[in-house]
């Protein structure tokens, strides 16, 4: 036994480089065997030698002209160097010598792609298949995948691993890959025998239990891929990506303490990141726990602060406990990143409208209207303040403008209607009402809303019961 083979290697090594030079330069010299130039090429090609390991590969070649293995080895250095015809010639001239070297073909495969002959690439791939078998085939498998991906055939990218699954189910490569091909192309009921199949051979694999999972989530069917998940963590207690897509199931179900109990998990096995934060936050808003929403929102903002959408989400919570001032002030921060949104404008309107800043409410709810004339929300908020602000020539205006730009949504004949009593047009405002009720009656609610005591106007009543009678409100 050799007691410090790595030194005795390098010796060795050094000695043929001495050997090589000795004949590059006509000077004595042992004989050099072929394995001898391969491991000179390579210790070239390692120090990014590129000229010179061609060199070496030249010269050994003049020593062992029918030696496919050299010629394999230059082929991969033209390659290097974009020399692809060249590189092509030499390696159908080493096929003459030894057609059973599997990196003939991975190499004429990479100068097919890169002359952008995918067919050509595909074809020989798919001819080598039937000369291969076991770890060879499985790489030639992989590399067809990568072909199929880079001509867009996505299909036959999730066959190719379908078939490496099938000789080595548990290709841990393989396994990670096809189950991103499964989201890509929606074969999840494919997917899900696939796994299925490897579960019953292989109950332990935790990759198989989480692609089995995911493609239950991909079908919508959450409680399914949850207890796959739990198969998954339950084999490797650290696997994060299962804890953190268990989570996404749970707040799909709406099972948000479940939902946070799993994303927790995902912070204490992987470093900060905003999107669980967020994700934890959002399940505590939809609890009700604003405050507690709030905290891990703003941790969110602390790994992510240009994400305009936390900011937002963080001034949400504020409004719903009315804390308009420190509302707007953190709808400031999302505007300052992206000013023109018009959530972020609607929302700081209705800050600004509840603090009796009118006009500058007014102001936003102009922009959401002006990004978004087809939305009924930005013109009801600004009809609403308008009301409120008692500027009820402009508010009537606006129905209008509403009634044209929503094609005549029936909330805005309503709206209409109560401007124009305001105004003491009682004729018109009967006919808006009328016209309202007619369209769609559910909305009587949101007028009597906005002006309680109409009911005791009778002309009112008289149409609301003329209307029970005819229709179902």
């Amino acid at each position: 036994m050799r007691e410090n083979p790595y030194r005795e290697d390098r010796e060795e090594l050094r000695e043929l480089i001495i050997q090589y030079q000795n004949l590059k330069h006509g000077r004595n010299h042992s004989f050099l065997e072929e394995d001898a130039f391969e491991r000179i090429i390579d210790y070239y090609d390692d120090k990014d030698n590129i000229p010179e390991a061609l060199e070496a590969a030249e010269i050994g070649l003049e020593q062992f002209p029918y030696s496919a293995m050299l010629m394999i080895k230059k082929a991969d250095l033209l390659l290097a160097t974009r020399k692809y015809q060249e590189a092509l010639h030499i390696l159908e001239t080493a096929a003459l010598f030894d057609s059973s070297d599997l990196n003939l073909y991975i190499l004429k495969t990479d100068a097919y792609l890169a002359l952008d002959q995918q067919a050509k690439a595909v074809e020989l791939l798919e001819a080598a298949l039937q000369l291969f078998e076991g770890e060879e085939r499985i790489d030639l498998l992989f590399e067809l995948a990568d072909v199929y991906d880079d001509y867009e055939e996505f299909d036959k990218v999730f066959d190719c691993l379908k078939l490496i699954l099938e000789e080595e189910p548990t290709n841990e490569e393989a396994l990670y890959k096809i189950c991103f091909w499964t989201d890509f192309t929606g074969r999840n009921e494919e997917s899900i025998r696939i796994h299925q199949k490897i579960i019953e051979e292989h109950p332990f694999n935790e990759l198989a239990w989480f692609n089995l999972a995911a493609a239950y989530q991909g079908l919508k069917l959450y409680e399914k891929s949850i207890d796959a998940y739990q198969y998954a963590v339950a084999i490797d207690e650290k696997f994060d990506y299962a804890y953190r897509n268990m989570g996404d199931a749970y707040l799909r179900l709406r099972k948000y303490k479940e939902a946070i109990e799993v994303l927790e998990k995902v912070l204490e096995l992987t470093r900060p990141e905003d999107v669980i934060y967020e994700a934890i936050g959002h399940c505590y808003h939809r609890m009700g726990k604003f405050a507690t929403a709030r905290f891990h929102y703003k941790k969110a903002v602390h790994l992510n602060p240009d994400d305009s959408k936390l900011h937002y989400k963080i001034a949400v919570t504020y409004m719903l406990e009315e804390q308009w001032q420190s509302a707007c002030k953190h709808l400031e921060n999302a505007m300052r990143i992206h000013r023109s949104i018009p959530e972020y404008n609607l929302a700081m309107g209705e800050c600004k409208m509840n603090l009796n800043k009118f006009k500058d409410a007014i102001q936003y709810f102009g922009m959401v209207v002006k990004h978004k004339p087809k939305n009924a929300a930005g013109w009801e908020a600004l009809i609403r303040c308008l009301l409120k602000a008692a500027y009820y020539e402009e508010a009537y205006e606006q129905c209008l403008n509403a009634l044209t730009a929503t094609e005549g949504k029936a909330l805005f004949y309503f709206y209409a209607s109560t401007t124009l009593f305001v105004l003491g047009k009682s004729k018109e405002a009967l006919l808006k009402l009328e016209a309202g009720m007619d369209k769609s009656p559910k909305l009587l609610k949101k007028f009597i809303e906005l002006n309680p005591s109409i009911l005791q106007n009778n002309q009112v009543v008289d149409i609301i019961a003329r209307y029970k009678k005819g229709k179902k409100i």
